[in-house]
């Protein structure tokens, strides 16, 4: 009797990718994560995207927005009013580019494609996933820190190892292990689809708020309103309004990254894009209530414990509390916060933009987990030693996106007239996004240049403070506004003064038209032009100079 080989499985480089209907044939600019999100996949609700936000607002970066703009020399006033500014002047932008995936339901990369042109777009791409994972690598360093008090809330010699890395590392043993720890917990969830890690966010807006609500009562029955209240700004003239515009820089370079990659999230909503206005009251509200948490529990720290500097650091704050079951509790409540804020902003945003980059050898499940092994060589402690270090990543973070969200803002509500052809997206041959042969749209790359330039002598200074730049470090502090408003005008000029009239479609198409049409007449080699719609019904698409027909595209 013959036994039958058994066969194995070999991992294969490349993702598994059908014919897409979108792609017509050309699998370089999509792969089955990028294309249009069909409707048996849009499971996002109103209550997934509040928890998301919610989710969201809770981690320790925003509750250090307050307490470290008073490290630099401010009151409490003050660092509760730019945390609410920024959010309010942030919430626009995240709802305005949010709307448009709740509308095409694409990815980020995909969106970029009709502003920046399919190879200028990879320019907003590398800053936003570079930026993205660094991010990613300092949540591990707060979750690593939330770890370690756990692990020394029950064993407490863990707190005292001995400490086999060399000092000027800015990391002991310990904290590496719990650094390592995390990681390992957190993997599992890189590996898990947004439609379903919806659920984290769900139960995180449930635990982390209840955990920290607890701690502002803790705080105001541990010692009032506690001395940090009675404080008033140590610095003053032109120094105030200097300090003041670069601690509102570094808070909206926090949710920058979303100003500009909310679509990555929207693009999986059920529900009408006017759902994404909700940002606008909500986020300032949120984001401004935490970092009173923030406040609070420090001054309240400073005063009980009589600790030579504001604990602005929670996980400093938690470890002077004598139970243990707190300590352990209340760490766990960061790590947790920290694990969701990592998965709702930055893996999933990094793994669209690997995939854009190489979309037939990286999904979603592979951007994420490249993500988390890049972040291990990016030495994030490092930048969290000091609130000073701390601001001064925010502010660097923050340069480069606002020119970004505002290319993208503009161009799809004023200069395309809210019309995007979602087909030409994903095939640069249909001429509608080519802008040239190079595939790039120079306007915007020079309203780009335009918005980050005038910032680099002072985050140069930034980096190295050996650099004397005298008042160039001045643009560096407002960078996100200065970069968002200067790009904003010079690229709606430029796109006035020379237009695009192949990208003015007279209608938006969407994905929907192709996925219910279930065919496409793709552009054939013999010619390209301008896309038009002949009427013959939804989603198909003819060429001028060669038409061919293509029937069997697989719609999922």
């Amino acid at each position: 009797m013959r036994v039958p080989k058994l066969r194995l499985h070999r991992p294969h480089l490349r993702v598994s990718q059908s014919q897409s209907a979108f792609a017509s044939g050309n699998a370089r600019w999509t792969n089955l994560d990028l294309d249009p999100v069909p409707r048996a996949g849009r499971l996002w609700g109103p209550l997934s995207f509040i928890s998301y936000w919610i989710s969201d607002a809770f981690n320790a970066a925003t509750w250090q927005f307050a307490s470290s703009i008073i490290a630099v020399g401010l009151s409490w006033r003050e660092s509760l009013g730019i945390v609410a500014l920024s959010f309010f002047i942030i919430s626009f932008v995240i709802a305005a580019n949010g709307a448009v995936g709740s509308i095409y339901h694409i990815p980020f990369p995909v969106i970029a494609r009709a502003s920046w042109g399919f190879w200028g777009s990879y320019i907003a791409i590398i800053s936003r996933v570079i930026l993205a994972i660094f991010w990613f690598a300092i949540q591990n360093v707060n979750g690593a820190n939330a770890v370690k008090a756990m692990i020394g809330a029950i064993w407490p010699s863990f707190l005292t190892m001995e400490n086999t890395i060399p000092e000027n590392q800015g990391i002991e043993t310990n904290t590496m292990i719990a650094y390592l720890v995390f990681w390992l917990v957190q993997f599992p969830f890189l590996c898990i689809h947004p439609n379903k890690v919806r659920w984290l966010f769900v139960a995180k807006s449930i635990i982390v708020p209840a955990a920290w609500v607890a701690i502002l009562v803790w705080a105001f029955v541990a010692e009032g309103s506690g001395a940090l209240f009675e404080q008033r700004p140590s610095v003053s003239g032109s120094q105030y309004s200097w300090v003041w515009l670069a601690s509102m820089t570094s808070v909206l370079g926090n949710y920058a990254t979303l100003s500009v990659n909310q679509s990555d999230f929207s693009r999986y909503s059920r529900v009408s894009a006017k759902w994404q206005l909700l940002y606008i009251p909500l986020l300032p509200i949120i984001f401004t209530f935490i970092s009173f948490i923030g406040i609070a529990a420090s001054s309240a720290g400073w005063s009980r414990y009589n600790t030579a500097s504001i604990p602005w650091d929670p996980i400093e704050l938690i470890s002077h509390w004598n139970s243990r079951a707190a300590r352990f509790f209340g760490a766990f409540s960061f790590a947790l916060a920290s694990l969701g804020v990592n998965i709702s902003a930055n893996s999933i945003s990094a793994a669209n933009d690997l995939m854009a980059l190489l979309p037939s050898f990286i999904d979603l499940q592979r951007g994420q987990i490249i993500c988390g092994v890049i972040s291990w060589a990016l030495v994030p402690w490092k930048i969290l030693e000091s609130a000073n270090n701390f601001l001064n990543f925010m502010s660097a973070y923050a340069i480069f996106l606002g020119p970004i969200a505002a290319i993208m803002l503009w161009d799809y509500w004023l200069i395309k007239s809210q019309k995007y052809d979602t087909v030409a997206l994903y095939q640069p041959e249909t001429n509608i996004y080519r802008f040239n042969k190079w595939l790039v749209n120079w306007r915007a790359v020079v309203s780009f240049l335009v918005g980050v330039v005038p910032s680099l002598p002072g985050l140069a200074n930034s980096v190295n403070a050996g650099i004397d730049v005298g008042v160039g470090v001045h643009p560096y502090q407002f960078g996100w506004l200065l970069g968002f408003v200067g790009t904003s005008l010079v690229y709606v000029a430029l796109s006035y003064a020379f237009p695009v009239p192949e990208a003015l479609v007279d209608r938006a198409v969407l994905a929907d038209e192709v996925y219910d049409a279930g065919e496409i007449e793709g552009v054939e080699e013999g010619g390209v032009g301008m896309g038009e719609r002949e009427g013959r019904g939804p989603g198909l698409v003819q060429g001028h100079g060669g038409v061919g027909k293509e029937k069997g595209f697989a719609v999922y």
